[in-house]
């Protein structure tokens, strides 16, 4: 059921939630109904309609503080789906430079006033998330790489955040929702756990190979217990064709996947006859690193904290016309600044 829209300070009194029983992660009727929002934007409604301006049509634009990739445009729309706005903007997935206009919003300020706040939160987060993202795509070019980076952020937005890093061109994402929420399947393996468990990599191995359905990728990890080049020749030895890849994910303390231990491995697979074996590499990867394991060898990534740790794309939004006349604060040029890249959304 929908929650009644808080526009008022007597609704936002009255609005009582207690911790108990819930998460600390905004539900989206509450989003919806605007209890995500500023408390300023709620006064700014207040005043207006007490003096019979809250329905005075304007035009808002909104645009970025550095380059990067455009992500949160759906849910923006999804935000403002009822209401009486027409909106331009960049396309999902679009490159945006400083200070482009990548958003305008015109209708009575009474339909979207009320939501700057999380429609500029929808767009910084998702944006930053998909920029670095991108980042990694050009590193890796045609190499596959996947998200796994939901284990470093709140679970309510471990959704968004991959969702976001599949826009920037990740293959996929290893959070269920994500995945689903993106028409994808969700993408990875078992981790540590399942080794440890069962004693030895080979048994595990074989365990997955022998229990899970034909569609999973037959990707080992081979860093748990021997050296890594010694594990990949035994678990290519017990599964032979069947198996896709062996993944690498050397813990820092060991010094981490290095170019050297990736060309090893390769070499090692390939004189043992087993050169389709690919190489899948996780765990503290940049762009920078990318670069050199894939020139020793590496063939697929798994990326987590490189994406889930970007910083927010600072999102301004600025009132441009009221009633068709410009206008701007002091230091912004009034009126309307053309795009001709902004596309009809709504």
């Amino acid at each position: 059921m929908a929650m009644e829209v808080t526009d008022s300070l007597a609704k936002v009194k009255k609005l009582q939630v207690s911790p108990e029983g819930r998460f600390y992660s905004a539900r989206h009727e509450e989003i919806a109904g605007g209890a995500t929002t500023d408390i300023y934007f709620v006064r700014t409604y207040e005043i207006l309609k007490a003096l019979g301006k809250a329905d005075t049509v304007v035009t808002a634009e909104i645009f970025p503080r550095r380059a990067g990739i455009l992500c949160g445009v759906d849910e923006v729309l999804e935000l403002l789906r009822d209401k009486r706005v027409a909106i331009w903007g960049l396309p999902e997935g679009s490159s945006f430079s400083p200070k482009e206009v990548v958003m305008r919003i015109q209708g009575p300020y009474s339909e979207f006033g009320l939501f700057e706040t999380p429609l500029l939160g929808m767009l910084a987060s998702s944006s930053g998330w998909a920029t670095a993202a991108r980042e990694i795509k050009e590193a890796a070019g045609e190499h596959p790489f996947f998200c796994f980076g939901a284990r470093h952020v709140h679970p309510a937005v471990a959704p968004v955040m991959e969702r976001a890093a599949i826009v920037g061109g990740a293959s996929g994402a290893s959070c269920i929702l994500a995945a689903k929420l993106a028409g994808q399947e969700p993408q990875g393996t078992v981790p540590h756990a399942v080794f440890l468990i069962i004693g030895d990599t080979v048994e595990g191995a074989l365990a997955y190979h022998r229990l899970m359905p034909p569609d999973a990728k037959r990707t080992i990890l081979v860093d748990t217990f021997k050296d890594e080049a010694e594990e990949a020749l035994r678990v290519a030895e017990a599964l032979g064709p069947a198996l896709d890849g062996i993944r690498l994910d050397t813990p820092s303390e060991r010094g981490g996947v290095t170019p050297e231990l990736v060309r090893e491995v390769r070499y090692r697979l390939d004189m043992a006859g087993f050169p389709h074996v690919r190489i899948f590499v996780s765990g503290g990867l940049t762009p920078e690193r990318i670069r050199a394991l894939i020139e020793a060898g590496a063939d697929a990534f798994g990326v987590g904290s490189y994406i889930s740790g970007a910083a927010p794309i600072d999102m301004t939004m600025d009132l441009k016309e009221v009633e068709g006349r410009p206008v701007a604060k002091r230091g912004r040029l009034p009126g309307i600044i053309p795009n001709p890249r902004l596309q009809k959304l709504k």
